[in-house]
């Protein structure tokens, strides 16, 4: 299992470095100084 950050408002981001859709390797830290939404959701066939 990953390592668990709590992120505050104002804070920076973490490193994210997964694979995309499409099997893209997405890296935040290739778009420093551009705008972007991470979008998290629960698990699939989770409440919530």
């Amino acid at each position: 299992m990953a390592d668990q950050v709590v992120l505050e408002a104002g804070m920076p981001a973490p490193e994210i470095d997964a694979m995309a859709t499409g099997g893209d390797r997405f890296r935040l830290s290739d778009h420093q100084g551009k705008w972007v939404v991470v979008y998290f959701y629960p698990r699939a066939n989770t409440p919530g």
